[in-house]
């Protein structure tokens, strides 16, 4: 089965399950008079909708490409997890407002024993169907799905502390409804927050996972000829809709047709193996065989490795004929003056030098 049609299989079972929890829930609270009960019906109204927008966002996210949107319409599942989240931040406002003015108005609960297991039995229809939501999310890499799953876990411990408070009613006559609502409403709005913040990183573009650049690296680097994976960027179109390009290190005395080899061997190695689409493979010619730039190369390493917060030296090339040095470095965003750092590298370069142009590049360290 597709990653689609689990995604919306997924849904219609979260949706189902959040009605009829929502419908049960509902009835139960207002013939207990329990506004944690009611609120807990209304988060369950709130994950049916999410369910709902998975799979609106799904289905519009696996439209084709077309003239617009040549790279398809993948990022919709970001925009409609976006949604999903201010929806349940909604919830957990309207929620606390709520809480608050039954703690300024209270009313007496009224509970039974059928009100108890009605809410236990949807403490572990939620266990259950949180951890099979989640699990799917995982198993497709879908960020609602896996938000999903994770609401639905936490649904349960929330209907768990409703419970928890029903009995102390029951057990002790001490009414503590109100105050669990809005610990409750809190905890949704806090939950809420965290998933709108994590959404908007994904749409502003973040740091894809070391373990994948690292894993495209290594199998760029398995292609004889290839010396050296370096600068590799992917952008992302969404989940697991990647275009990417790196630079690669090859001998100087390479040929247009050898490179042009080398460049289709990484596109068909990358895409088999990771399903990441290489668009631009740049080079990096390494100019070894002269005894002068070698030493050239370890003196200038050893000037710029002297800095702190470098994380890589690569790109590096002699152009004697021309008089040129280039050089790529990496810093650590935890640098606090890169443009200071890169003055003082400069310099002692063009001390150690002063004949040479220098070509002195500072890469943004998009990837480990």
């Amino acid at each position: 089965m597709d990653r689609e049609k689990i995604i919306v299989r997924t849904g219609i079972i979260g949706i189902v399950v959040n009605i009829l929890l929502a419908s049960f829930k509902a009835v139960v609270g207002l013939l207990a008079n329990s506004i944690a009960i009611i609120l807990d019906a209304v988060n369950n109204l709130s994950d049916a909708l999410s369910s709902t927008i998975t799979i609106i966002g799904t289905k519009l996210a696996g439209k084709k490409a077309d003239k617009e949107h040549p790279m398809g319409h993948g990022r919709i599942e970001y925009i409609s997890a976006a949604v999903i989240a201010i929806i349940i931040l909604y919830a957990g406002i309207a929620s606390f407002i709520e809480s608050v003015k039954k703690i300024i108005s209270p009313s007496v609960p009224n509970y039974s024993i059928v009100t108890i297991v009605i809410v236990a039995v949807a403490v572990v229809v939620k266990i259950f169907l949180g951890t099979y939501v989640k699990k799917k999310g995982e198993s497709v890499n879908s960020d609602s799905l896996k938000a999903s799953g994770k609401d639905a876990l936490f649904d349960a411990i929330i209907s768990a502390s409703t419970l928890i408070a029903a009995i102390v009613f029951m057990t002790a006559g001490v009414a503590i409804e109100a105050y669990l609502g809005a610990v409750i409403s809190v905890i949704i709005i806090k939950s809420g927050i965290g998933m709108l913040k994590e959404t908007l990183s994904q749409i502003l573009g973040e740091r894809v996972n070391s373990e994948l650049t690292n894993e495209i690296k290594k199998t760029v680097r398995t292609i004889e000829g290839v010396k050296g994976a370096y600068d590799l960027i992917l952008h992302n179109y969404g989940p697991e809709r990647y275009l990417a390009s790196v630079h690669i290190e090859v001998d100087e005395h390479m040929t247009a047709a050898e490179i042009d080899s080398i460049t289709r061997k990484i596109q068909h190695a990358v895409l088999e193996a990771h399903g990441v689409i290489i668009t631009t493979v740049g080079i990096y010619a390494n100019n070894t065989s002269d005894d002068e730039i070698n030493k050239m190369r370890s003196d200038i390493f050893h000037i710029v490795r002297s800095h702190d917060n470098v994380l890589q030296i690569h790109g590096f090339f002699v152009d004697k004929e021309n008089k040129k040095i280039s050089l790529d470095y990496i810093m650590d965003f935890a640098a606090d003056d890169l443009k200071g750092e890169y003055a003082k590298i400069y310099d002692e370069i063009k001390a150690k030098y002063p004949e040479y142009e220098l070509i002195l590049k500072l890469d943004v360290n998009v990837s480990d």
